[in-house]
C-alpha cells in the first residue's frame, strides 16, 4: 500500500484520546473498539493531542513485528519507553538531569548496552534451567489451590477473589524465590509492585486517589522507586558479602565492560525482574480464569484434556495482553506500513491491537484454548523479547494443572474489574464461585 492510497494520517481526536485513557483500558470494550477502528481505517495513524508529543499508533500485528525486529532503526531508550505527557517528561528530566527514564533497565536500553546487561541473567531464565524449579513451583501452586479448597463449605461450594487470593501472590512467591527475597517481605513487595504499575488507578496507587495527570503520577512513581531502591540496596550489600545461588547474587556482582554494574543499573535490574516477573503473570493467570468463567465449554475441554493446558496458557496471555504498549523512536527517516516516518518520531506499539488483528487471528475476540497457531505479541519480539517468557508460561501451566482437576464447576460470582492502566494491567478483582471436585 502506497502513502497516496492511505487516508489522512491524523487519527480522529476521540480515538486518539481513547488510546491514552486509563479508564478505557479498565472498561476494555472502548479500547478494543478504538483499536478495531484503527486497524480497519488507520492502521498506522498519527495522534495529535494537547500537552502530548505527537506519536504514531502502530496497531497491525505485521507492523508491530517490523518495528520490534529492527532495534537499530527503532530505539527504546532515546525517548520515554512508555507513554508520557510533555509536562511529565520535563519533570522526569529535571529529576534525572536530562534522562527521560526514572530507571535504566533492559526495557530502556538499546545496543550495545542492552545485550551486555541481558546476558547477565539470561541463563537463569532458559527453559533447561527453569525446569529445575518445577517441583518447587508446583508446591507453591498446590498451596494456593489448597487455600481455595479450604474456602469451600460442606457442600463443596467456595467463593474468592481470584486476583487477591491467588493470582497476585502465586507468581510473586515464585519470583521472590528466584531473586532470593525472603517470603516474609512479600506484603511489602506486593504493595510496591501494585503502586508502581497502578499509578493511574485510584484503588492501586500510593495516594489512593484519582491522578489528575501524568505529572502527578511521576511523583508517585518516584516515591515507589525510592522505596524499591532502598530495599534492594540492602539485598545488594548482602549478596556482595555472601553470594548465594540466586538472581540477586548475579545482579549484585554483575560486571559490565570489566567494571562492576552501577548501583543505579543494579537497582533498576532488580525492579524490572521483580515487577515484570510478577504483574504480567498475575494478570494473564487471572485473565485465563476469567476466560474460562465466560466460556464454560472451554473450561470443560481443559478439564477433560490436560494436553490443552499449554494452549490455554497462550490464549490467556493473548486474550489478556498484560503489557499494553511500549514506545519506540525512529533513528532515521524510514517508511513503515506505507507511512513516511521521520527521524525522531515516537511510535506507540499497541499490543492489545496486534493480538486481536483479524489478519492473523480468526475470531480474535473469542477465547479459544485450542487456537493454533497462536502467534501473539504479548512477550514482544526481537532483541527485547521477554526474558522471563518461559518462566511465566511454566508458572501458569503448573497452576492450571493443579487447579483444573480440583474444580467441578467454575463461574463468576460478581462483576470483574480491570485496572486503570495504559502500560501494564489486567484484572484487579475477579470474584469467582466454584465447586471442589
Amino acid at each position: 500500500m502506497s502513502v497516496a492510497e492511505l487516508s489522512s494520517e491524523t487519527i480522529p481526536h476521540e480515538i486518539a484520546a481513547t488510546v491514552i485513557d486509563p479508564k478505557a483500558y479498565a472498561q476494555d470494550t472502548p479500547l478494543h473498539e478504538a483499536m478495531r477502528w484503527l486497524r480497519a481505517n488507520q492502521p498506522l495513524g498519527r495522534a495529535e493531542l494537547d500537552g502530548v508529543r505527537p506519536f504514531w499508533v502502530v496497531t497491525r500485528h505485521a507492523d508491530i513485528l517490523e518495528v520490534s525486529r529492527q532495534n537499530a532503526l527503532f530505539h527504546s531508550g532515546d525517548l520515554s519507553t512508555t507513554f508520557t505527557t510533555i509536562e511529565a517528561d520535563s519533570k522526569v528530566r529535571a529529576i534525572t538531569g536530562g534522562s527521560p527514564h526514572l530507571v535504566r533497565s533492559l526495557v530502556q536500553m538499546d545496543a550495545p548496552d542492552h545485550p551486555k546487561h541481558r546476558v547477565l541473567t539470561q541463563a537463569w531464565f532458559l527453559p533447561q534451567n527453569i525446569r529445575k524449579l518445577e517441583e518447587r513451583i508446583r508446591t507453591i501452586a498446590r498451596e494456593h489451590v489448597d487455600r481455595m479448597a479450604a474456602l469451600a463449605g460442606p457442600d463443596g461450594i467456595g467463593e474468592c477473589d481470584f486476583v487477591g487470593d491467588v493470582a497476585l501472590t502465586y507468581p510473586l512467591r515464585v519470583i521472590m524465590e528466584i531473586l532470593g527475597v525472603p517470603e516474609s517481605d512479600m506484603p511489602r513487595m506486593l504493595r510496591l509492585t501494585q503502586e508502581l504499575f497502578g499509578a493511574q488507578d485510584p484503588e492501586l496507587n500510593r495516594a489512593r486517589q484519582e491522578m489528575m495527570d501524568h505529572a502527578d503520577a511521576v511523583q508517585q512513581i518516584q516515591a515507589v522507586l525510592a522505596d524499591f531502591f532502598m530495599y534492594f540496596k540492602s539485598i545488594t550489600d548482602d549478596r556482595k558479602a555472601s553470594p548465594r545461588d540466586d538472581v540477586a547474587t548475579v545482579i549484585a556482582n554483575g560486571v559490565i565492560d570489566g567494571e562492576p554494574i552501577s548501583d543505579f543499573e543494579a537497582m533498576s535490574y532488580y525492579v524490572i525482574v521483580a515487577t515484570a516477573g510478577h504483574d504480567t503473570t498475575s494478570s494473564s493467570t487471572a485473565g485465563g480464569v476469567w476466560g474460562l468463567c465466560r466460556h464454560p465449554d472451554q473450561f470443560a475441554r481443559a478439564k477433560a484434556d490436560p494436553g490443552l493446558i499449554p494452549g490455554l496458557v497462550d490464549e490467556a496471555i493473548r486474550w489478556t495482553t498484560p503489557v499494553k504498549h511500549f514506545m519506540r523512536s525512529a533513528t532515521e527517516d524510514c517508511e513503515l506500513g506505507g507511512r513516511k516516518i521521520a527521524k525522531g518520531d515516537w511510535l506507540w506499539l499497541a499490543y492489545p491491537s496486534g493480538n486481536r488483528d483479524e489478519a492473523v487471528f480468526a475470531d480474535p475476540d473469542a477465547f479459544r484454548i485450542d487456537r493454533s497457531p497462536n502467534k501473539h505479541l504479548a512477550f514482544g519480539y526481537g532483541a527485547h523479547l521477554c526474558l522471563g517468557q518461559h518462566l511465566a508460561k511454566m508458572e501458569m501451566r503448573i497452576l492450571f494443572e493443579e487447579l483444573l482437576p480440583r474444580l467441578a464447576s467454575l463461574e463468576l460470582a460478581g462483576p470483574p474489574a480491570l485496572a486503570e492502566a495504559v502500560f501494564v494491567g489486567g484484572p484487579k478483582h475477579l470474584p469467582i464461585r466454584y465447586r471442589i471436585a
